[in-house]
């Protein structure tokens, strides 16, 4: 059985092994802590505190609803008041009433829950007076009524407001119940929050005494040798390889770490020379690494093997960002004329490449023709050849690298596919090239690249990177030309806008005027028709001779009520039955007649009145009306 060592790293999981107890019990604390008050808090934001503002605001609806029935009956012309109290009846109080009851399936309290039910069924039954009293004050007859406005009256002084009271009373109990909950609740939150810091400040006070004394004994037994160790990572650290000391350590983890270190010496000093070698450019020299785990030995030899590969690859970096920003240069300096764009684009880049010729073709679709490529400029190419040529979508390679939207690269061209020439003979290219101009996938042109050398990745790379900059330049070339040719156009448009402006502003000013006559006109109508039914009887009949509606005056001259005459034949009021007949006789021919009637009042006396009557047309009805207008000439002599 292997013997117990107190090793270092026994004595700091002990260390930690008490602090991790400590904390245990403090989180566990924490958690019960926490646990009791989201359930207190949870309690009292999803049913307390909501049950309390629900009853609050179903007392302020009882005392709104208290106020619009009174205004009802009060205020006859207060339409806001009454579009109120319906909504009230039609949709605030049965939400409200919703809520609650959703509310109170979480209350602990039955005697709450009964009490809550009985205000409910009281404030509905004060409803109820609510529609009885709405029902009986609906037009201006009602109110003009003496009787049905001393009945609402008395419902409001008898029914209404004591009750109103009696409810809001009750609510107010409620809400000090809920209050009282809602207190409860947090002086629970705030002794729990109390009992958690208290509890927090005892554990912090024991985890700072046991970790000053574990740290206290752990220095005493560690310091010493890591000090030996340090001194000999510090001359490490600063390039020095250490002399080897002969020093007796404990069996722990920092004897272990003192071998390791003097293995470690032995090693760098045997790399050291290697690293020299590698430094000096060297890169032939042989090393031995110490074993097969040996790092930092692989690590150089790795290193000496990849120093010319990174060397290579900072060459074609460098090659990419030197090319980035002298075609970034060239697309600044020629972003406002196509061709010259095409033409520096094209010859810079063939050159770049250190290729033998190239193109640089260019979507049209300016016509309402099917777009094409056109060759708009080339680098040792045979433009005549190619100088009319139109290039479809999906025609040959060019039109296939733009219907595909990709990058397409040959080493096998074929013989009759292009030659490049020269002053001394013909001969085709070992690689074709050819990359869409393209930007948020939509393709402005194509580039094509001829070379007897074939590309390299980082080469074909390049140039997609610089295509994408290319497409986004002659966007906005062509942009820059639609745009002036629409500010034109854009111009023209100006002008023909403010001439119909200025034509809409004259028939509006004449529509204006218009209108303000139409006003006019209507006000005067209006206050010639009030003098006349405010100083004459006017009484309106169908074809029948039935009285369909009667003014005020009829009915102070008569003596009839509101609505009595409604419905009944105009003889009822004739007490000349011959007058009458001539009337009729006149009317009916379309004719109008004026003279004096003898009228009966409700109470059997005779009424002498000047007439005038005449026909009207219904429209929506298609018949005959009869209008008559009186006055009261009983008080005048006549013969």
């Amino acid at each position: 059985m292997k013997k117990f060592r107190f090793t270092i790293r026994n004595k700091i999981l002990g260390g930690f092994f008490l602090l991790i107890l400590t904390f245990i019990a403090y989180t566990a604390i924490t958690i019960i802590t926490i646990n009791r008050n989201s359930k207190v808090t949870e309690l009292s934001s999803q049913v307390v505190t909501p049950s309390l503002t629900a009853i609050k605001d179903f007392k302020e609806l009882v005392i709104r609803s208290k106020m619009l029935i009174t205004n009802w009956v009060y205020l006859q012309s207060n339409l806001e008041d009454k579009e109120a109290l319906k909504v009230l009846h039609s949709s605030e109080y049965p939400k409200l009433k919703e809520d609650i009851n959703a509310l109170m399936v979480n209350w602990n309290n039955e005697n709450d829950r009964m009490k809550m039910d009985t205000i409910f069924m009281r404030f509905e039954n004060l409803l109820g007076v609510h529609k009885g009293i709405m029902e009986e004050l609906v037009d201006f007859e009602d109110y003009e009524d003496f009787m049905i406005k001393f009945m609402a009256v008395e419902s409001i002084e008898s029914q209404v407001l004591p009750e109103s009271s009696a409810i809001d009373k009750s609510l107010e109990e409620l809400v000090k119940v809920k209050q009282k909950e809602a207190d409860e609740i947090e002086a629970t939150i705030q002794e729990a929050s109390i009992r958690l810091r208290n509890t927090s400040v005892y554990l912090g006070v024991a985890i700072t005494i046991v970790g000053f004394m574990g740290a206290f004994f752990m220095a005493l037994s560690i310091t010493g040798p890591i000090n030996y160790i340090k001194n000999i990572v510090i001359k490490l650290g600063t390039g020095e390889l250490p002399e080897d000391q002969d020093r007796k350590f404990s069996n722990d983890e920092i004897g272990e770490m003192a071998k390791a270190m003097d293995k470690l010496v032995a090693g760098l000093k045997s790399t050291s020379y290697f690293a020299e070698n590698i430094g000096n450019g060297n890169y032939n020299s042989e090393y031995q690494p110490l074993s097969e785990g040996d790092v930092l030995g692989n690590a150089l030899i790795n290193m000496r093997d990849n120093l010319q590969k990174v060397a290579e690859e900072d060459k074609r970096r460098n090659w990419a960002t030197e090319g980035l920003a002298r075609f970034g240069e060239i697309l600044r300096k020629n972003n406002d004329n196509l061709a010259k764009l095409s033409d520096e684009i094209i010859s810079n880049l063939v050159k770049y490449m250190k290729a033998n010729q190239g193109g640089l073709y260019i979507i049209s679709d300016e016509d309402d023709n099917e777009a094409y490529l056109k060759l708009n400029a080339c680098y040792a190419w045979d433009k005549k050849k190619y100088l009319e040529q139109r290039i479809y979508e999906g025609e040959g390679l060019t039109g296939q690298a733009w219907l595909e939207k990709d990058t397409i690269y040959l080493t096998e061209v074929p013989k009759d596919y292009i030659a490049i020439t020269s002053g001394l003979g013909e001969a085709n290219p070992r690689a074709i090239l050819i990359v869409p101009l393209k930007v948020n996938e939509e393709v402005y042109g194509v580039i094509e690249i001829a070379s007897f050398v074939e590309f390299n990745d980082f080469e074909i790379e390049f140039v997609e990177k610089i295509a994408e900059s290319i497409a986004s330049t002659i966007s906005s070339v062509k942009i820059n030309e639609r745009t002036s040719k629409l500010l034109e156009e854009s111009t023209q448009l100006t002008e023909q806008m403010r001439a119909q402006e200025e034509e809409m502003r004259q028939n509006m000013e004449e529509l204006q005027a218009t209108q303000e006559e139409m006003h006019r006109s209507q006000r005067d109508r209006e206050d010639k028709e009030k003098i006349i039914s405010s100083t004459n009887m006017q009484i309106e009949m169908d074809n029948h001779f039935t009285i369909t509606s009667t003014n005020e005056m009829v009915r102070d001259v008569l003596k009839y009520g509101s609505g009595e005459l409604i419905g009944k034949s105009f003889d009822v009021l004739a007490a000349n039955k011959d007058g009458f007949e001539k009337l009729k006789s006149n009317l009916k021919d379309g004719r109008t007649w004026a003279g004096t009637m003898r009228l009966k009042t409700s109470k059997g006396d005779t009424v002498v009145v000047q007439v005038s009557a005449g026909q009207t047309y219904d429209p929506i009805e298609g018949t005959n009306r009869y209008l008559f207008f009186g006055a009261d000439i009983s008080s005048l002599d006549i013969a």
